[in-house]
C-alpha cells in the first residue's frame, strides 16, 4: 500500500524578545513529524521506540537552528552515540525550507564516547565542520552545548506541549540574568509577559528529496563486477544514506 506525503508544513516562528536581545525562534511540529511516520510506514522502517523519539527532536532542533542561521545555509548532524549504541542523521535546507533524517541501528563501530558532528555548506564555498563531545542522549543538551562552543554565542533550548520547541539564541548586548535564569513556563508565557516582535515566519516540511535516479549514480563502481552485487540475484534493494528510503534495483539498471 503506498503512503503519500501529506504536504503540510510546520510554521516557525522568528520572534525577537526586546529590551532582553534574545531572538526567540519557535516551532510546532505535528505535520513535520506525520510525514516523517508516513514515510516510515511506506518504506517499511520502524526504529525503537527510544531513537525514534531522539532523532525527532534532532530535527526540531536542528530546523530551528537553521532559522537562526543564515538563509543559504545547508547545515547536517550526524550523532555516534555511545550507549545505547545508534548513529543519529538528520539535515536540513533552509533555503528550501525542508528536513529529514534517519536512524542507523545495524553494523554501528563501537566508541569509547558519544560524539556530534555538524556540518555546514554554503554554495560556492568550502564546507564548515566542527565536532563537540556530548554526554546526554538529549538533542536539546546538545544544540545548547553546540552554541556554547561553536556558535559563540550562548543558546538554550526548551519543550512545550503539543511537540513544540523553542531556542533562544543570544544577540549582541543581550540580558544575560535574565537569559539563563527564564525557564519552560516563562518561556510558555512569553509573548504576553515581554514585549516581542515577529521578524518572519517560515514553513518547513520534511522531504528528503531522493528518487532512484539520484541513488543509482553511488553504484556506478560496481558496474563492472555485478555478481559481486547481486551475488546471484535478480534484483536488489539499496536505501537512501539520508532517509533510508528503499529502492529496489535489478541489473539493468545497472
Amino acid at each position: 500500500m503506498e503512503h503519500e506525503l501529506s504536504e503540510e508544513f510546520a510554521s516557525v516562528k522568528s520572534i525577537f524578545v526586546r529590551h532582553r536581545n534574545v531572538l526567540m525562534i519557535r516551532g510546532g511540529f505535528p505535520p513535520i513529524y506525520t510525514d516523517y511516520y508516513l514515510h516510515l510506514m511506506q518504506h517499511g522502517l520502524r526504529y525503537p521506540e527510544h531513537f525514534d523519539t531522539t532523532l525527532k527532536d534532532a530535527m526540531a532542533m536542528l530546523t530551528l537552528h537553521l532559522v537562526a542561521r543564515p538563509w543559504a545555509e545547508t547545515i547536517a548532524w550526524t550523532v555516534n552515540i555511545r550507549t545505547p549504541r545508534v548513529n543519529l542523521f538528520t539535515t536540513g535546507s533552509s533555503l528550501h525550507q525542508q528536513i529529514t533524517g534517519r536512524c542507523f541501528i545495524e553494523d554501528i563501530r563501537e566508541t569509547d564516547r558519544s560524539i556530534f558532528y555538524s556540518q555546514t555548506t554554503v554554495p560556492d564555498e568550502e564546507s564548515r565542520r566542527s565536532s563537540l563531545e556530548v554526554d546526554s542522549t538529549d538533542p536539546l543538551e546538545w544544540t545548547e552545548k553546540l552554541y556554547r562552543h561553536s556558535e559563540q554565542r550562548p543558546g538554550r533550548a526548551f519543550r512545550l506541549p503539543d511537540e513544540t520547541f523553542v531556542l533562544l539564541a543570544a544577540q549582541p548586548g543581550y540580558d544575560e540574568q535574565w537569559f539563563t535564569s527564564v525557564d519552560t513556563p516563562d518561556i510558555a508565557r512569553l509573548e504576553q509577559t515581554e514585549e516581542t516582535r515577529l521578524l518572519e515566519t517560515r514553513r518547513f516540511r520534511w522531504d528528503c528529496g531522493c528518487d532512484l535516479d539520484r541513488v543509482l549514480p553511488a553504484l556506478g563502481t560496481w558496474r563492472d563486477k555485478p555478481e559481486e552485487l547481486f551475488q546471484g540475484q535478480e534484483e536488489i534493494t539499496i536505501q537512501c544514506p539520508r532517509c533510508a528510503a528503499k529502492f529496489a534495483v535489478t541489473r539493468d539498471m545497472i
